[in-house]
């Protein structure tokens, strides 16, 4: 997928959840993927209507073939911002909760990449709060619209340049991800959209966007 840099919270706004409380497991890693390979300027394109039904059997499969299982899938409306090109771009996405490791997930996210032709495709790992890892927040705002967020990164330069985009559900749920050193920014920013900091969920992890390009496909032998 092109770049799903996204925006978040500052954790001296609000708690932040870590799965490190006794018997509350981390949430699974996810992959944030698209098949869209062509730029859509107008809101209201049809192909923002596409649930990407076949690409959810697709990379269910990919995430098999390297060992794991999708557990959930979540459709969402993606904005992303274009230094190069100066405007902004929408495209139908899917996140993908998966049981993979470490290197299962590279893997799996370089053959999604490789298989629908994307630059790059954006992996999401939780982290306890205190892991060396930690260089990423992700987190959950309701209330925020696709449209909000296009007209909020074409009216903040430095959020659109910091942040690059951010996705959205069919219920106007911003999932969002920065670096944690953007954290003033983002914070920022999300207010701006009219965001509940109060209410966010937000959690620590690791970021890594996988290019097919350097990443040699893998399958995983023991998968049958």
């Amino acid at each position: 997928m092109r770049k799903l840099l996204v925006a978040v919270t500052s954790v001296l706004a609000f708690s932040v959840s870590t799965g490190t409380a006794a018997g509350t497991p981390l949430p699974l890693p996810e992959i944030f993927a698209t098949n869209n390979t062509a730029i859509i300027t107008d809101p209201a394109d049809s192909r923002l209507r596409d649930r990407l039904t076949g690409f959810d059997r697709e990379v269910r499969g990919i995430v098999f073939a390297h060992g794991g299982v999708t557990t959930r899938s979540t459709l969402l409306d993606g904005v992303f911002w274009s230094s190069e090109q100066q405007r902004t771009t929408f495209e139908r996405s899917r996140k993908f909760d998966v049981t993979l490791g470490e290197e299962g997930l590279r893997h799996a996210a370089a053959t999604i990449g490789k298989r629908f032709r994307q630059e790059s495709v954006l992996t999401f790992r939780f982290l306890p709060a205190n892991s060396p890892q930690v260089d990423a927040v992700q987190v959950e705002v309701d209330g925020i619209t696709a449209q909000q967020l296009r007209e909020g990164l074409l009216n903040d330069v430095v959020a659109r340049e910091t942040l690059g985009g951010g996705s959205v559900t069919l219920q106007n749920r911003a999932i969002l991800i920065a670096g944690v050193v953007d954290l003033p920014v983002v914070r920022a920013f999300v207010t701006s959209l009219g965001g509940d900091m109060s209410r966010a969920k937000v959690r620590k992890g690791t970021w890594e966007f996988v290019s097919a390009a350097e990443t040699p496909l893998w399958i995983n032998e023991n998968a049958a």
